[in-house]
């Protein structure tokens, strides 16, 4: 496999612009933590995807990129990286069996993911079917801006297709049976698809998971993607996220359910696309690790 080079500036100029994405969402989540606070609609990557300030924080070039220049060194204090006459590069001969395996599975399953058509008419009710009949309110400190009644008439009213098994094992015990589909943990390649906001939201974790293996580039653009279907995912929940500068998508009306369609199609092509760009970083990735046995 043929080396490619970033000179100094090169990889530094990729380096700066990877932090102007990333680093002001860390300071905002670190300054709430601090504070106490908790940002609903946000704090979800941070937290449910257990994404690290210490592993976000450092850029990485794509596999088979050799960094030039003297600056470059600081990466020989990172895990992975070694030095040849050729510069500093990320050497696949340090990849051990659990990241490869994990590695093709998350590959199996965005190949599965990109020859299946999205469905695109679950309008969001899985967040409904989080607090159907329930005392326990997932987001106990933000208000719920229909009441109880309210949210069992809009469940009862519409039917539930819910794809997503992290987000179907979260629904009450009363939502469950409601749902037309009945994912499994070891199912999931039956069932993801890019109409699902939470599966375009966990190309942001098949990335992390494979730090520092896939680019930084590919993993920013998943982050501010995921940004992006948590916020649809919020305003179309029976939360009032006003509070927060959050416009509800009112999915118990035909417009609202018009406007989540449209929002929901927009993610999924770009997370169809940003799924086949990981799909190749994989690749490559795997490839070089067999080379490397040979």
């Amino acid at each position: 496999m043929g080396n490619r080079f970033l000179q100094e500036e090169e990889w530094q100029n990729l380096e700066k612009a990877y932090h102007g994405r990333i680093q002001p969402w860390l300071e905002a989540f670190r300054e709430r933590r601090i504070r106490g606070e908790k940002h609903p609609v946000h704090d979800f990557l941070f937290e449910y995807y257990q994404c690290k300030r210490s592993i976000l924080i450092n850029w990485h070039p794509p596999m088979g990129y050799i960094l030039q220049g003297k600056a470059a060194r600081k990466y020989l204090n990172l895990t992975f990286y070694q030095e040849s006459g050729l510069g500093i590069f990320l050497n696949p001969e340090d990849l051990d069996e659990k990241t490869c395996h994990r590695a093709d599975w998350i590959a199996r399953l965005l190949e599965a993911a990109l020859n299946r058509e999205p469905q695109t008419h679950c309008f969001g009710l899985h967040e409904w079917a989080m607090v159907y009949k329930s005392a326990c309110i997932r987001h106990r400190s933000t208000p719920l801006r229909l009441t109880p009644a309210e949210i069992e008439r809009v469940i009862e009213s519409q039917t539930i297709r819910c794809s997503h098994y992290d987000a179907f094992r979260f629904f009450t015990e009363a939502a469950q049976p409601r749902n037309t589909l009945q994912p499994e943990k070891e199912d999931r390649s039956s069932f993801e698809q890019f109409g699902c906001v939470h599966f375009n939201m966990d190309l942001l974790k098949w990335c992390y998971k494979l730090h520092p293996w896939v680019s930084s580039e590919l993993l920013a653009d998943c982050f501010h993607l995921a940004l992006e279907a948590r916020e649809l995912d919020m305003r179309a929940s029976p939360y009032d996220l006003s509070e927060y500068g959050f416009e509800a998508i009112r999915i118990e009306t035909p417009d609202g359910r018009k406007t989540y369609q449209r929002i929901q199609m927009e993610i999924g092509e770009k997370g169809r696309w940003l799924a086949a760009r990981l799909a190749e970083e994989i690749t490559y990735l795997l490839n070089a690790e067999r080379s490397c046995m040979t």
